[in-house]
């Protein structure tokens, strides 16, 4: 059986986690009660520099879970980059990774569509919006625009795919040859040459807390986009993260 590393990047979700990391344990413990992944399978919550109480949270949550493990980073790294300290902590446990964000807007049941297209001998599964009926019309529109013209500029992404995405260990050794901060994760993944699918979901509103996606963050992403195209593989696999401060594993 597979190895499941669930990996969620956290920053500031003090309020949020409480709810959400129940929901993760109920999914990943059901995953190993039907067989279909390893019981060495874990949740890897990723404290992205949070200020609030977060890595307590993360820490208690290990404490009396097995299937939660921690990675925390030091200072604040950005979304990207947290998500990338994740995949790659997990590339040497795992046979294969789901990352997701917490505040579980995407459907973790299409986690099980993803595995199973996994064996059918695809190594990336991307999870892509049925719709946008939970956006603002300003959103909605500013969205396909922002598709359009990373495709335009040759970061060829999926539409309504962002970072909830099955990777597999080939995957990733992949993506380890891609150094450097910020890297625009959803463009790289269609650029690695692997047998790639999608699955379809419904996103939800938050239940809890608000988006850590400002302006000014979404600007910058947007910018890392544009540059997305232009990224090369570097000889050698990525260097260990130097930001990592701790670690919890059982």
């Amino acid at each position: 059986m597979r190895v499941l590393y669930i990996i969620v990047p956290c920053y500031n979700e003090g309020e949020c986690l409480p709810q959400t990391a129940p929901r993760l344990r109920q999914k990943l413990a059901g995953l190993i009660e039907k067989g279909v992944v390893d019981p060495q399978s874990r949740v890897l919550l990723v404290d992205d520099g949070s200020a609030d109480d977060t890595w307590e949270i993360i820490r208690a949550l290990h404490e009396k879970d097995e299937l939660f493990s921690g990675l925390r980073l030091s200072p604040n790294r950005g979304h990207q980059n947290a998500v990338m300290a994740g995949l790659m902590e997990a590339m040497t446990l795992a046979d294969v990774t789901v990352s997701i964000d917490a505040d579980l807007q995407d459907d973790m049941d299409a986690i099980d569509e993803m595995l199973e297209k996994h064996g059918r001998g695809y190594h990336i599964v991307c999870g892509v919006r049925n719709s946008r009926a939970t956006d603002t019309f300003f959103k909605r529109t500013t969205a396909r625009g922002y598709y359009a013209l990373m495709n335009l500029f040759g970061a060829k992404i999926i539409f309504d795919h962002a970072d909830f995405r099955l990777m597999d260990k080939a995957a990733l050794e992949k993506l380890s040859y891609y150094h450097g901060d910020d890297l625009f994760l959803r463009g790289l993944a269609t650029r690695l040459g692997m047998e790639t699918a999608t699955v379809t979901y419904d996103r939800t509103a938050r239940a809890v807390g608000e988006s850590k996606y400002t302006l000014g963050k979404m600007m910058k992403l947007a910018l890392r986009g544009f540059t997305c195209g232009r990224c090369k593989p570097e000889d050698t696999p990525r260097p260990p993260d130097p930001h990592i401060t701790e670690r919890l594993y059982a």
